[in-house]
């Protein structure tokens, strides 16, 4: 049975992420399924990645550039997917640079998800905190503009992160 095949029908999500641990030829194969802008297998392996990749895992760090490109013009699902796995890994300043950008648009466009919304404003207030020239960023991105469409629990976790600082 084939990679399309499997993603293809129904997500065992435990199967899923045992075979992708003890294969490592299937897991690589879900990475580059990941990368291609073809849903829903693209959205379905980067999710089971999600599950089956620890932190700083030395299997997906090669292709940390491909994945922040391939966040621009993207659905909501597969955004947060590969955003979940961005999240797992450590970034040089360069990829940080490109990805504080990305997570900038998909914040800025409020017909987004409150989810995928949230998930690249978390990413945005990591950077900030690393680079504090960034943080007056962080006031700007919580006017009403912004934090208005997102649902109250959404809401709530902006302002709780904002607090910190």
């Amino acid at each position: 049975m084939d990679l399309t095949t499997i993603l293809d029908g129904k997500l065992d999500k435990d199967f899923l992420v045992q075979l992708f641990q003890e294969q490592e030829e299937v897991y690589k194969n879900a990475i580059q399924f990941s990368l291609i802008n073809q849903n829903p297998l693209a959205w379905k392996a980067a999710w089971i990645l999600k599950h089956c990749t620890s932190k700083n895992d030395a299997r997906i760090l090669p292709y940390v550039d491909d994945f922040i490109t391939s966040l621009t013009n993207q659905n909501d699902g597969y955004q947060r997917e590969v955003l979940n796995i961005l999240s797992k890994l450590k970034l040089h300043e360069e990829q940080e640079g490109k990805l504080f950008d990305c997570c900038m648009q998909i914040w800025e466009n409020t017909t987004k998800t409150s989810g995928v919304r949230y998930i690249a404003f978390k990413h945005i207030y990591n950077i900030c905190t690393k680079h504090p020239e960034l943080i007056k960023e962080l006031t700007f991105l919580c006017q009403e503009q912004y934090t208005e469409p997102l649902s109250p629990g959404i809401k709530k976790g902006v302002y709780k992160l904002v607090k910190k600082i």
